[in-house]
């Protein structure tokens, strides 16, 4: 949980150069809220607090847009704390990635000021540095997403090197792979489900685009436009929430993921999909797992009987070859 916390820093201060010293407001409120949110509960299970409220915390806080009301980010982070997470008995037992749970109720019930809150990120040096929030007179701001649906575009460079409309931590394509590798390198993400989760977006995605479908944006395009790369590495890999018995389930975890990103954004009412994506195969990723165990179980069950049967007919065998020569 360290790691993660390591691998969003970069992120953190990459938000501050684009949209100002609130994003560093944000993210302190949110990591207060979240934090007495968990102490309260820990304190009625008799249990310490965890460091993996400060991901959940970080993480949360890195996806809301730059002019979010400060209430409504409580209000998220609470809500994720408490009901993805410390409902279901603390650290170690939630079924949902809490940071996720928390934007998809803001997302939902708040869902003007939640994808209204996008301003014009600054540029040069010292950019948002001497700034409380840049581009505080263009909220409004689309994001590359919404953009492209409107007939616009972001050149690809810009979503590379993050100098779009976006929430605080996902628009900077560099840093998020660099920390993602990170991640993969100390072992604190696996990289299967990373993978799984690109291709599938890329393959459906792909399809869905060559294939002549309206709806359907670049695939290049939407791989580096919102919350796909943050969501996919930093999220998606959550060792609670995903999938955590085989490489097999990792794989078809991660891929689930990707496929439904893009279905959604293709056929669906919401632009930003990962949200929804992530939340739906963490739903399905406990009777993943159960399957694939059993079928595990069945298989060296199986190779069991099989050997124990070998055994058996070797010693019959050799057992009338005894016979048959103490007869000669």
């Amino acid at each position: 949980m360290k790691q993660v916390v390591i691998a969003l820093i970069p992120l953190s201060l990459f938000s501050i150069y684009l949209f100002g010293w609130r994003s560093l407001s944000i993210l302190i409120v949110v990591n207060i809220a979240g934090f007495l949110s968990e102490y309260i509960f820990a304190k009625i299970y008799k249990k310490q607090v965890s460091t993996a409220v400060f991901v959940t915390n970080f993480l949360f806080a890195l996806s809301m847009p730059p002019a979010v009301p400060y209430w409504i980010a409580v209000v998220g982070i609470v809500f994720g704390v408490v009901f993805g997470k410390m409902v279901f008995g603390g650290f170690g037992r939630n079924v949902f990635n809490p940071a996720l749970s928390g934007r998809a109720f803001v997302y939902i019930s708040f869902g003007v000021p939640m994808t209204a809150g996008f301003v014009q990120p600054a540029s040069g040096f010292p950019g948002g540095f001497t700034q409380w929030l840049a581009g505080a007179d263009a909220v409004s701001r689309a994001t590359p997403l919404f953009e492209f649906n409107s007939g616009g575009g972001v050149p690809l460079l810009n979503l590379i090197t993050g100098m779009t409309a976006g929430s605080f931590g996902e628009t900077c394509a560099i840093l998020i792979i660099i920390g993602g590798v990170f991640l993969v390198v100390k072992k604190a993400a696996n990289w299967r489900i990373i993978v799984s989760g690109l291709l599938g977006y890329l393959i459906l995605q792909s399809a869905f685009y060559f294939g002549g479908i309206e709806t359907a944006i670049n695939p290049v395009y939407g791989l580096f436009s919102g919350s796909l790369l943050f969501g996919v590495f930093f999220m998606a890999t959550d060792p609670i929430s995903s999938s955590q018995t085989t490489d097999a389930g990792r794989w078809i975890f991660g891929a689930m993921i990707g496929v439904l990103i893009s279905l959604i954004r293709v056929f669906a009412i919401w632009i930003e999909a990962v949200t929804f994506a992530i939340l739906l195969a963490n739903m399905f990723a406990p009777l993943l797992d159960h399957i694939l165990k059993e079928r595990k179980k069945k298989l060296k069950a199986k190779s069991t009987e099989g050997g124990s049967s070998a055994t058996a007919g070797s010693s019959a065998a050799r057992a009338a070859d005894s016979a048959a020569g103490g007869t000669a």
